[in-house]
């Protein structure tokens, strides 16, 4: 285990936030530590980088698998169909005048069929050998597992990172390197959770987002902006993703009580897309980067 003593954003003491533990695999509890200057959760200590796949082997991990048993798998699946339409329609809406996509972390290849029937030119990364496979078999491709293999000739007019960024243990140098691989008129898509929603007030050390060890780092509005400020990206919008103040509830609903209590955490996650559309503090956030 690594001791995290330095934020990645701002030079400052990090100042513990909250325990939180591993609902999904080891059951070990872990700390999340806050940096007050750009309000940045990480999680620490950290299991080694070698060691990390460990806390992914678990058949309840849906976005490595196509998993379509229980009811839970087929409202998630249901959801993931309409969410991917309004993700081509999101990357379709910048008109560019050649169709690259990178996706970092593609899981099994869904959100790149969907572009490649539209004919997007498609190139994935996916770390996880099972997620890896099921993907190329969908996409009739070579995926690479690491961002640090692909060509550094290559450039990408989109590159989209749904759910990814807060699992990247080198924080500031993959972001540099999807800066590298990004068009001049390019766009960068970061999808993550937002730790100043509603739902995660609310359910606090439960909050399935929280996701620990996997989810290494916490992001809020501010830290994302301070962090890309860094790295001289330019926030150029910021769009919610209603849907997962649902999914999120259910899952903390599980951890919390031991089950899903699907009436509960319906309103819970209405509740909090309620909340927020003053601050648009959404349980998880798009933000769109360009340079």
């Amino acid at each position: 285990m690594e001791q995290i003593t330095q934020s990645p954003i701002t030079i400052e003491s990090l100042k513990p936030f909250l325990e939180v533990e591993d609902f999904m695999v080891s059951h070990k509890k872990f700390q999340l530590v806050r940096t007050e200057k750009s309000d940045l959760l990480i999680t620490s200590p950290r299991p080694a980088n070698e060691k990390l796949g460990a806390y992914y082997k678990s058949e309840t991990y849906i976005s490595h698998t196509d998993a379509n048993k229980t009811w839970f798998d087929k409202i998630y699946q249901t959801v993931k169909k309409h969410t991917l339409k309004k993700k081509l329609k999101l990357i379709n809406s910048f008109n560019t005048s050649t169709k690259t996509i990178l996706d970092v972390g593609c899981g099994t290849g869904d959100f790149l069929k969907v572009c490649q029937n539209h004919n997007w030119q498609v190139t994935a990364i996916e770390p996880n050998q099972d997620a890896r496979k099921l993907a190329e078999e969908k996409l009739n491709t070579t995926i690479l597992d690491d961002l640090l293999k692909l060509n550094q000739e290559n450039q990408f007019d989109i590159i989209t990172l749904w759910h990814v960024l807060e699992h990247v243990p080198n924080l500031e140098e993959y972001i540099i390197q999807l800066k590298k691989l990004l068009k001049p008129t390019g766009r960068l898509i970061i999808a993550v959770p937002n730790h100043k929603s509603y739902d995660a007030q609310y359910y606090k050390n439960f909050w399935a987002a929280y996701d620990v060890p996997r989810h290494l780092w916490h992001f809020s509005p501010k830290s994302i902006e301070m962090l890309f400020q860094k790295i001289n990206l330019k926030l150029e919008k910021t769009l919610p993703m209603k849907f997962d103040a649902f999914y999120v509830s259910l899952l903390s609903e599980e951890n919390k009580t031991g089950q899903k209590n699907p009436t509960k955490a319906f309103w819970i996650g209405l509740r909090s897309n309620f909340k927020a559309k003053a601050k648009n503090n959404y349980s998880s956030l798009i933000y769109i980067l360009k340079k």
